[in-house]
């Protein structure tokens, strides 16, 4: 543990958010960095300076504790960022989200539902509800590019789950590519 608060203290220290340490058998220790959120400034992605900064500091740092580690590697979290406190939800509350649950949602719960009662993986937009969170999707298939729907058919209903945080074996965003031209007329990037 005294090597986790090392690593988020030097991390912090430098002006950003620890998302995530990996250590592998094989001697890799990887480190995911971020921007800390404020919700009135523009996101910020982090960038190869930034990943740089932070790697020679921990290198300084890592030698001087005596850590033991054969390679250091440090990023950015990804189009498909875990999701793991309470303020990583809120900054990513209406987005498109992956989430496990630890237990399926049982039989209870699915009742007049047409949720299977083993299911434990959903991919669906994160909202804030009452009692915590809650993923919000529909069973219908994306339209492929070019695809014509027709205006007469009936959209598939919507279905929620609500959840807490200490329901989730894992969260992350969903890793939603939009490639130019590839965007269906009408449809904004949020859509997608």
């Amino acid at each position: 543990m005294a090597l986790h608060d090392t690593i988020e203290q030097t991390v912090t220290g430098l002006g950003y958010d620890l998302v995530d340490i990996e250590r592998t058998s094989g001697g890799l220790l990887r480190v995911t960095i971020d921007h800390p959120y404020t919700a009135d400034t523009e996101e910020q992605f982090i960038n190869a300076e930034d990943c740089e900064k932070v790697t020679r500091q921990l290198q300084f740092v890592l030698e001087v504790e005596g850590a033991a580690y054969s390679r250091l590697e440090v990023s950015s979290p990804g189009i498909d960022r875990p999701l793991r406190t309470e303020k990583d939800f809120e900054r990513f509350a209406g987005e498109m989200v992956d989430i496990t649950l630890k237990a399926p949602i049982g039989v209870a719960a699915s009742a007049g539902s047409v949720v299977s009662a083993n299911r434990k993986k959903f991919r669906g937009t994160l909202e804030r509800a009452a009692s915590g969170w809650q993923i919000v999707w529909s069973e219908e298939p994306a339209a492929k590019p070019g695809q014509k729907i027709s205006k007469k058919r009936v959209p598939a209903p919507l279905q929620a789950l609500g959840f807490t945080l200490d329901e989730i074996a894992q969260a992350r965003l969903a890793p939603v590519v939009d490639f130019k031209g590839r965007r269906p007329k009408g449809a904004s990037a949020t859509e997608i």
